[in-house]
């Protein structure tokens, strides 16, 4: 039997070394901008499932609603509190939320961007995302071959007025359909200069992107082209054109990409969308703050997280896969 002395040292020595190993344990945040959206419930799977694999203990939180940023500050706040010492966000609002970032980055926190930019990019320390205006530039491709030639009255349900993302899937429908479009680094939508027939900002939500719609059929009856600025808003349009009858008479595209959106496609709602990779986002950001918790290293710059074109029907002169390819792809990175 070994002396009480003894043991008691043996106890210590492994309670310190659990201390030790908890200490090192990476602690990662995830904020969304929601928690219902599909989009985000995915990405926050694929944080999870990376943290799991790699060791780290993920922390998450969301706002609200789309555009909570005082609900992401304190998130953040809370994160920081709790031992963070990397931050993965999608900002709700790109500009007020840089003086919260700011405060993390001073107190040797790495804050990675998630799909959406910061204004100015550089506020945080890298971005992981889709080049959001090729998204757009390929669904405006798609929609110019669809319509064969016809002449486009087009209705636009957009995000919300200055945010990046929006803008930038926005002006790239508007090139690829070749329209005049600002470039990729502006935040104003070109659609009014372009003659869109109809603009509305849907906040990527279902309903409002129905209600939406409705407005633009009552300001002008022949749409025939709607752009959406993701799966929910174009299966609120749908539902508006169906109830007035239009819905085999006018082209839906849209961006995600997400398996309910694939299914739309291959259901006739949705002409064509731009499939996007947001588990492979969130899991690209848990490795590396996993490895700044290891060795320090900060990763920075813009990092291209995948786009591809899925259509249920193959057009000339468009690069695009099929709906099956949509559906094993959905979401989880290629």
């Amino acid at each position: 039997m070994k002396p009480l002395a003894s043991l008691f040292a043996l106890t210590t020595l492994a309670l310190v070394a659990s201390g030790a190993a908890a200490q090192a344990q990476p602690i990662i945040g995830l904020i969304t901008k929601t928690e219902t959206n599909p989009f985000f419930v995915k990405m926050k799977e694929g944080a999870d499932a990376e943290a799991r694999k790699l060791g780290a203990k993920l922390l998450s939180a969301a706002g609200k609603t789309d555009g909570d940023n005082a609900g992401q500050v304190t998130a953040m706040e809370n994160m920081i509190a709790a031992g963070a010492k990397t931050i993965l966000i999608t900002p709700s609002d790109s500009k007020a939320i840089v003086p919260a970032i700011r405060k993390a980055r001073a107190q040797g926190v790495m804050v990675i961007a998630l799909d959406s930019p910061t204004d100015p990019r550089e506020a945080t320390d890298a971005l992981f995302a889709t080049n959001n205006y090729k998204a757009g530039e390929l669904i405006g491709q798609y929609a110019k071959a669809a319509l064969g030639g016809k002449p486009a009255v087009i209705a636009t349900l957009d995000l919300f007025p200055g945010h990046p993302v929006g803008a930038q899937r926005h002006n790239g429908f508007l090139k690829g359909f070749g329209l005049p479009a600002p470039d990729a680094s502006s935040n104003e939508l070109g659609g009014a200069k372009a003659g869109v027939a109809c603009m509305a900002d849907s906040f990527g939500d279902r309903a409002k992107g129905q209600t939406g719609m409705e407005n633009c059929l009552q300001k002008n009856p022949n749409i025939n082209l709607v752009y959406t600025i993701n799966e929910p808003a174009a299966a609120g349009a749908f539902n508006a054109l169906k109830a007035a009858g239009k819905e085999k008479d006018v082209v839906i595209v849209s961006v995600d990409g997400g398996c309910a959106g694939v299914s739309d496609v291959g259901k006739g709602v949705i002409a064509a969308t731009s499939q996007q990779y947001p588990l492979r986002m969130a899991a690209m950001g848990v490795a590396a703050g996993v490895e700044y918790a290891k060795t320090g290293k900060k990763v920075s710059g813009y990092t291209d997280t995948g786009v591809t074109l899925i259509a249920a029907k193959a057009l000339p002169g468009v690069d695009s896969k099929d709906v099956k390819t949509g559906m094993e792809l959905c979401w989880g990175g290629k």
